[in-house]
């Protein structure tokens, strides 16, 4: 099968599925600065969204966009069929929304136990409880033992995050963004910042997570080899704007994006 065959076939897939976040005619000004302009996509349920593009292009404000962190100049956006355009981060995370950052957010003071056991809690309906019965404990510590099995990371569950190597503390990230036991959770540079090594650790993660389609991802990522292992469809944004989308194969061979980003060829 060619390469343009297989792009077609894994569209098809992916137009069968219900799509889970719709992103409609966004934009966002700053005074006089247009960050994001017009920008239209659509992300099915269960796949793996890249977006790239040239530092400035509006990656992280757009992912701001989608999270709640900013609220649109223009456009809608909905997510699971329900417009939440105006609705603030913390629901987003209720309904079924998680995020990391490009700087790692997590609490360095506490262990990796104890930064997903914040997360759990939270998730759980119990992040302003001061006590929880023995029961409710159980169940925390099962959901935090599950993430902490499935991250790879059980062995270094009582070891304090701020003692970790940066990769491990990407990790943790994800790990606690699992808490919230999201639908969708948006990456923001995972791999930046990382060793060949850890690179390949984060990646092994990701592809792991997405195994069995209940979890969508979208992730800004610079590294075009990951991008290219990874995504099932890459959105590229230059100057704020969309300039193409496609599968990994299309992407590549776009000169377009060769011209703005990825390096023209010969």
């Amino acid at each position: 099968m060619s390469a343009a065959a297989a792009a077609k076939g894994a569209d098809a897939g992916l137009a069968a599925r219900a799509m889970l976040l719709e992103a409609s005619h966004i934009g966002k000004r700053f005074g006089n600065l247009i960050a994001v302009r017009d920008v239209s996509i659509s992300v099915a349920q269960g796949e793996l969204r890249a977006i790239i593009g040239p530092n400035g292009a509006g990656k992280t404000t757009f992912f701001n966009l989608l999270s709640g962190f900013f609220a649109p100049s223009t456009g809608k956006i909905t997510f699971d069929g329900r417009d939440v355009t105006a609705t603030p981060p913390h629901q987003r995370v209720r309904l079924g929304m998680a995020r990391t950052f490009q700087i790692t957010e997590i609490f360095p003071e506490l262990s990796v136990y104890e930064n997903l056991r914040i997360g759990a809690e939270v998730a759980s309906g119990y992040g302003l409880r001061a006590w929880l019965s023995g029961d409710e404990q159980a169940m925390i510590r099962r959901q935090v033992e599950q993430i902490l099995d499935r991250t790879d990371l059980s062995a270094k569950s009582l070891r304090l995050v701020g003692e970790l190597a940066h990769g491990e503390q990407r990790v943790v990230e994800i790990a606690t963004a699992l808490t919230l036991r999201p639908r969708l959770l948006l990456l923001d540079e995972p791999t930046a910042g990382l060793g060949d090594h850890e690179t390949q650790a984060v990646v092994k993660l990701i592809g792991e997570l997405r195994q069995g389609g209940d979890l969508t991802i979208i992730l800004i990522e610079h590294d075009m080899q990951v991008v290219f292992h990874l995504a099932d469809r890459i959105s590229v944004l230059d100057q704020g704007a969309l300039l193409a989308e496609g599968a990994p194969e299309e992407i590549a061979a776009n000169a377009a994006v060769q011209e703005a980003y990825l390096g023209k060829t010969a």
